[in-house]
């Protein structure tokens, strides 16, 4: 089988498969077309992939001759030759139904990795937690560069200097990760989440945890945070206003999947803050955790810094490839039967959990309903 690797679009540093995953492939005795430059924004050579086995192309070509497409984002033009090909990536569809719709209507087969199961079976294919763990690592080291002050405790001849305080809101993959990194760098962590299992890994990495009582079950959730009573989001503000006002760094990551990133730091609890403090909001694409995060964008106000950035894990874009590669690789061997031959089999859940677009149809039941309202 012929899998196809395409150039991401300006903005985006990562690439589908590395040469590692490539030359893992074409063990298996699949061909591999690359288009020219593709991994070059991730450290990985046209002739890094011509090493590994890989046939450098023109994109033409890749659309042409591959029955399968790799791309992290759906190319902003689809091309008649990529019409109907089966097309693997991250594409957002809860926020995009429309877009997926118009697909369907060309004839692709679109599996959108975002969407899979978060099943224990699911895990090696699991783009979100791959590039969230990065992303949880970024955002510390961003927020350490930005803060005007050190992160650890010092005790120096010339006077003490009292460690970091940081507040972590949202304890999935990416906050997990930014408070072993905190830790790590000497900060005193606190960490809240609506979920009362995670209390348990939160202490074993040495972070405080901040409990509200009454807080809606997401153990269903796959974890995302889930939408509280109103009474819940009352007390809830009040204690996540009185860690903010404590915090000297804040990491945000609550993110409900189809809808608007819930509101956690308000415009009373910034003022509350000391100048020099630095928010991190990896929720930004889909509005952000506070009133005036702008993805892509530093906002300062009355000295507070706040980074709005959705995509820190693009930051790192070798690791991230090469993380984001394996869930690929993986998942395509629930495509590719004992014969080497594409074989779509939608009695499989992780299958037909990915699976967007089929047969000219948007065949995703949760996409559907939001197409029918």
């Amino acid at each position: 089988m012929i899998i196809g690797v395409l150039q991401e679009p300006s903005f985006e540093t990562r690439v589908s498969l590395n040469a590692d995953a490539v030359a893992a492939l074409v063990k298996k005795n699949h061909t591999v077309y690359v288009e020219p430059g593709a991994g070059t924004k991730a450290l990985c050579s046209d002739a890094d992939y011509e090493k590994a086995g890989a046939g450098i192309v023109p994109r033409a070509e890749v659309e042409k001759n591959a029955l399968v497409l790799l791309s992290i984002h759906l190319p902003g033009f689809l091309s008649s030759e990529m019409a109907a090909k089966t097309m693997i990536g991250v594409y957002q569809p809860l926020s995009n139904p429309e877009l997926m719709q118009e697909y369907a209507a060309k004839g692709s087969t679109l599996f959108s990795l975002d969407m899979l199961p978060r099943t224990t079976r699911a895990q090696t294919m699991d783009v979100l937690s791959s590039q969230a763990n990065i992303a949880g690592y970024k955002a510390v080291l961003l927020a350490a560069g930005m803060y005007a002050r050190y992160f650890p405790m010092f005790m120096t001849a010339a006077g003490s200097i009292a460690p970091a305080k940081v507040l972590i809101l949202g304890a999935g993959v990416a906050g997990l990760q930014a408070i072993a990194t905190a830790r790590r760098l000497g900060a005193v962590v606190e960490v809240f989440d609506t979920r009362p299992a995670v209390k348990e890994e939160v202490l074993s990495l040495g972070a405080k945890f901040v409990e509200v009582e009454g807080a809606a079950d997401a153990s269903t959730s796959g974890g995302y945070a889930v939408e509280q009573s109103e009474a819940y989001r009352q007390q809830q503000q009040q204690r996540i206003a009185e860690s903010v006002a404590r915090a000297d760094i804040i990491i945000t990551t609550a993110q409900i999947p189809g809808k608007k990133a819930p509101l956690l730091i308000t415009e009373s609890m910034l003022q509350a803050m000391r100048p020099g403090s630095v928010i991190v909001d990896l929720a930004a694409a889909t509005g952000g955790n506070t009133p005036f995060t702008k993805d892509n964008e530093t906002m300062v106000l009355n000295g507070i810094s706040i980074v709005g950035n959705s995509n820190l894990a693009a930051t790192m874009p070798a690791d991230a490839s090469k993380l984001y590669g394996r869930n690929v690789s993986n998942f395509l061997e629930l495509l590719i039967n004992k014969e080497g031959e594409l074989e779509l089999n939608s009695e499989d859940e992780l299958v037909r959990g990915a699976c967007i677009t089929h047969n000219g149809a948007v065949v995703h039941e949760r996409i559907r309903s939001l197409l029918d309202k």
